[in-house]
């Protein structure tokens, strides 16, 4: 009740006098009553700041209680976090009246938190240290046996896509022929270069639609499309790294491919996670952001120009610049390709094979793309000898 309803005129509700005697409030009962004069003399009616009846009581004439909800859906007032004999009634019918929070305790301020790196960097500079060292003795021991290496990467993330897509979607694309056929075409690429290299690629295709055939009609045609894009998407872009390697200081472009895609890949993430305020695509991947992009490709077109002049036979740095510069865009592109796929798959890895990495794939995502990429510059830069 506000202030504007005391003193209007009597209403349904009103506690007028009866014949049940006087009650708290009101005019005093009397053989005569005027009506009129007691609308005009009567006092306002003072609230006590304490209510008689203890203000909580019921009454059965249903009136409002001065402590209580005014509706019968209201919620209550929560009690104060004190006892009540702690404090003076009249603040306390005040609080009530008002419903205003009481004041609660000072909570002490939330200590800050160091940003994380959000992965285990010991474990994944372990790792990276690791595989660069096999990477780094196969490559400039033995061709072959980095070829090798080439086909054991190969296999393993068409085992991380193909189980992903079972569990995740119910897509069951073929792993033996995609596995046999994805070997062959790394191999063909080394020996026969690109034209090897397609033909491995229409052969395996082949191959895992007949595979298929083995099988149930349901779901052949999202089958064999996966497995299609499987065959294209892991092994025949990985191809083009054995046909770098066919080059006479082959070990060397490969190199340089290796360590300009790591090197956008650090370049992004440090800077990224140092400044990185402004999303570069929030749907797909919310951790990348447009300050890393920007350190990614600085660091490889500088890491491009050197490599490119004392590296590469002939090469020259202004050649590295754009070696760099278009590294960087396509691993970036790679790295939310794969960001995409895992996206639909509902998935943060596609494996966990390797700690602090995850699987074989999120290591790829940017070298896929990246490869072809290379050996095209390569070759208009310096030739394919």
């Amino acid at each position: 009740m506000n202030d504007s309803s005391w003193g209007a005129p009597p209403q349904a509700g009103y506690w007028g006098p009866s014949d049940q005697g006087p009650v708290q409030g009101a005019a005093p009962a009397g053989p005569t009553y005027d009506a009129h004069n007691a609308q005009q003399t009567r006092p306002m009616p003072i609230v006590p700041d304490v209510p008689a009846h203890g203000g909580d009581q019921d009454d059965d004439r249903g009136a409002a209680r001065t402590g209580g909800p005014l509706f019968r859906d209201e919620t209550p007032p929560t009690p104060p976090p004190f006892p009540p004999s702690s404090q003076h009634p009249s603040s306390q019918h005040r609080n009530q009246n008002s419903q205003e929070p009481m004041p609660s305790a000072a909570q002490p301020a939330p200590a800050p938190q160091k940003k994380s790196a959000g992965r285990d960097l010991g474990a994944a500079i372990g790792v990276g240290v690791g595989l660069g060292a096999v990477i780094v003795a196969s490559l400039f021991v033995v061709k072959a046996v980095f070829v090798g290496v080439i086909v054991v990467a190969v296999v393993v993330g068409l085992w991380e896509l193909t189980s992903r897509l079972v569990e995740r979607k119910g897509i069951k694309a073929p792993l033996v022929p995609l596995a046999l056929g994805g070997a062959a075409m790394v191999v063909a690429g080394y020996v026969r270069g690109a034209e090897g290299a397609w033909v491995a690629m229409a052969l395996t295709a082949l191959a895992v639609l007949v595979w298929r055939m083995t099988e149930p009609p349901e779901g052949y045609l999202k089958d064999v499309t996966a497995g299609i894009f499987a065959a294209f998407y892991i092994p025949f872009l990985a191809t083009f790294v054995a046909m770098l390697l066919t080059a006479d200081d082959g070990a060397w472009r490969v190199l340089t491919f290796l360590l300009l895609a790591v090197v956008s890949d650090t370049g992004a993430y440090a800077v990224g996670w140092r400044f990185g305020r402004h999303k570069l695509a929030p749907r797909i991947s919310p951790g990348k952001t447009r300050e890393g992009l920007l350190g990614a490709l600085t660091f490889a077109m500088v890491a491009g120009a050197l490599s490119m002049e004392f590296l590469i036979d002939d090469g020259s740095w202004w050649q590295g610049l754009l070696l760099g510069l278009a590294v960087a865009a396509s691993a970036t592109l790679g790295d939310l390709g794969e960001s995409m796929i895992k996206r639909d798959l509902g998935i943060k890895d596609m494996g966990t094979l390797l700690p602090g990495h995850g699987g074989i794939m999120d290591r790829l995502d940017s070298l896929l793309p990246t490869a072809p990429v290379v050996w095209l510059l390569m070759v208009i830069f310096v030739g394919s000898g």
